[in-house]
């Protein structure tokens, strides 16, 4: 079960990172009430995620995750452009947060 919350961890922070933009600085109320509400119902569920997955795996996969979705979608969504050593990257942090998700031991 602590699974299913880190993902919808990683879900709502992923839509309120790329709902960013729509904000226009905040000044839009209604979607910085989506990015502020995607943001908290993040960090609630990764307090369950939490109470079963140590911290340092539950952390290491929520960011890392997170980052790669977030320039993946960025691409799709806006149209951002990713040079050959960004996406190197990103294939670097998904390995690493599959080892740590292996050898979490």
């Amino acid at each position: 079960m602590a699974y299913y919350y880190l993902i919808a961890a990683i879900v709502f922070e992923v839509i309120g990172t790329l709902l960013l933009p729509i904000t226009k600085n905040f000044t839009k109320p209604l979607a910085t009430m989506i990015v502020t509400l995607s943001y908290l119902a993040s960090f609630y569920m990764l307090t369950h995620a939490i109470k079963d997955i140590p911290l340092a795996i539950a952390y290491s996969t929520w960011s890392g995750l997170g980052i790669f979705l977030i320039a993946v979608l960025a691409y799709v969504i806006y149209n951002q452009h990713i040079q050959w050593q960004t996406q190197v990257g990103l294939i670097m942090i998904v390995f690493g947060v599959s080892i740590v998700n292996f050898y979490k031991g």
